[in-house]
Parts: C-alpha cells; structure tokens; sequence
C-alpha cells in the first residue's frame, strides 16, 4: 500500500524544535535569502493573468484558475493541497515550527520542491486578483451605464413634469379669465336687473324682479334610471 506523506514524518522532540525555532529568528540572513528567493520566484511569472474561458460562477474558485489557466503543480501539489496538509489531523494540533517540517518531509518524499508549490500560490493569487479587477471593471462600466440611463430618465421625468405645470398653469389661467369674466358680466346683469326691477315697480305692489345673485344650479345627475 503507498505510503501517506504523513509517515515519513520524523518526530522532533521540544528541545529540537526550540533550537529550530531560534535559529530561525537569530538568523537574518537566512530570512532574508528566503524572501530573495520568493521574489525570484515572483519576478519570473506573468504579472497579468489572462483570462481564456469566460467564468459562469464567480464563487467558484476552481473556475477562476482555469480560466486563467494556471499550470499544474508538479505531482499534484498544489498550494491548496499543502494547505491541507497542514489542517491533517496528525499535525495540526502541534507547534507551527513542527508542522512545516512535517510537510517539507512529505514534499521531499513526494519529489516535490517548495518553491514549485510557492509559485502555484502566486499564480493562485495573481489569478485571484486579475479576476477581481475584471469584476471591478465590469461594475464601474455597469454603474456608468446605469447612471447615464438614470440621468436620462431624470431629464425624461423633468420634462414631462415641467410641461404637466405649464399645462396645469394654463388651465389655471383659463380658470381666471373666466372667472373675470362672469363676475363682469354679472355686475352688468345686476344693473339691468335694477332698471328692469325700477320700471315694473311703477306698476305692481310686488315686485317679481330679482336683483341678486342667482345660486348656482347643481350638475344634472348622469346616473341613468332604471326602469
């Protein structure tokens, strides 16, 4: 049966991972040839992902790095699959320092150098990013659209509300002029009333002449009877 990464692991006792540990954080040099290392790793990869396959559902991760065609990893090892590695349940209860040694011996076992699982993270990452400024592009052309139409709209709305005024203006003004008129030609029918009402009151003890203003008759109702 093929043997598990997990058991080419090498116990370490405390003391051991202590000496590890502080060789690591009194050793500059080191760290620094390590980051020189990753940004070799780094300056030797397309900066900018191209995307060759459109992506029907941008949760899904997977779709995104094949879009962006990112290369295989070297026998398997992807970044993903060191990260779980490392959430393995025999290793991911003890000390950070024991773990990476752990995985670096799988690795090692498995023919795998670390700086290809480094690079597959990078092309992860870039690819990631180069994902996420497409969307961002896609949403401000969106929103520029949208606000180009809303604006149309907006100017639609004002037009027509500024002519339903001018309607409701003139209408008003129409109100008015006939209301003006009315009350003038009343003034003259109360006038000739009181010459009319004058006159017959020569002749008759009552007179039937009305000089006032005549109430207003109500609409004929439209309603329709049935019979």
């Amino acid at each position: 049966m093929t043997k598990k990464w997990y058991n080419y692991f090498v116990s370490v006792d405390q003391d051991a991972a202590n000496v590890e540990r502080g060789s690591q954080s009194t050793n500059p040099a080191a760290a620094k040839s390590a980051a020189q290392s990753v940004a070799e790793i780094a300056a030797g990869m397309a900066a900018e992902p191209q995307f060759t396959k459109p992506v029907s559902e941008p949760t899904s991760f997977e779709q995104i790095y094949r879009a962006a065609e990112i290369p295989e990893a070297p026998h398997g090892y992807s970044i993903l699959r060191v990260a779980q590695m490392m959430e393995s349940e025999h290793i991911r209860s003890l000390p950070s320092d024991v773990k990476r040694s752990s995985v670096l011996v799988g690795l090692e076992a498995a023919e795998v150098n670390i700086k290809d699982v480094i690079q597959d993270a990078i092309y992860r990452d870039r690819a990631l990013d180069g994902y996420e400024r497409v969307q961002q592009r896609a949403l401000e052309e969106l929103e520029s659209a949208k606000s180009k139409e809303n604006a149309d709209l907006q100017a639609d709305i004002d037009r027509y509300v500024t002519e339903q005024r001018a309607k409701i203006q003139a209408n008003n003004e129409v109100i008015a002029r006939e209301k003006e008129r009315v009350t003038g030609w009343r003034l003259k029918k109360q006038q000739e009333e009181k010459k009319i009402a004058e006159t017959v009151g020569y002749f008759v003890s009552e007179n039937p002449i009305t000089t006032g203003d005549v109430q207003a008759v109500p609409p004929v109702s439209k309603t329709v009877k049935k019979s």
